[in-house]
């Protein structure tokens, strides 16, 4: 297990009644009802969440190897994020599908970039070797 080397940030979230339920940050910032994937109702679900919590981190990751390596990245990069829900042997499981766009970038350097990226990103640091996780360059 990796342990942190130091505590940058905690997030801090008060959830009710599950996948029907509601969710809220300490600091109010996110306060969201939540619904079953698939089922009717106006709320997100946890692989919602998921999907953008993982693409914004990965563009954060992006643009710190970035800065670190001087690359210039496209204003309009964007990160399209699938999340799978299903199955498994005892319960269920999630895999992530991600498809990063780099606009007019040359794409041997984009896929050094997502490559390296994938390396630093918390949410790939704490999925790797757990569930399948796919990044390609659109």
């Amino acid at each position: 297990m990796t342990q942190l080397d130091k505590v940058l940030y905690t997030a801090r979230a008060h959830t009710t009644g599950g996948r029907e339920g509601e969710s809220r940050t300490d600091d109010g910032r996110l306060d969201v009802k939540l619904t079953s994937p698939g089922t009717a109702g106006s709320g997100t679900n946890p692989e919602q969440l998921f999907a953008a919590g993982y693409s914004a981190c990965f563009i954060g990751a992006m643009k710190a190897v970035a800065g670190k390596t001087k690359v210039a990245l496209p204003a309009d990069l964007a990160v399209d994020a699938e999340v799978d829900l299903g199955p498994i042997t005892g319960g269920y499981g999630i895999a992530v599908r991600m498809k990063v766009s780099l606009p007019g970038m040359d794409r041997t350097a984009g896929q050094q970039l997502i490559d390296a990226a994938h390396k630093v990103c918390p949410y790939s640091n704490a999925t790797r070797g757990n569930i399948d996780v796919a990044i390609t360059l659109a």
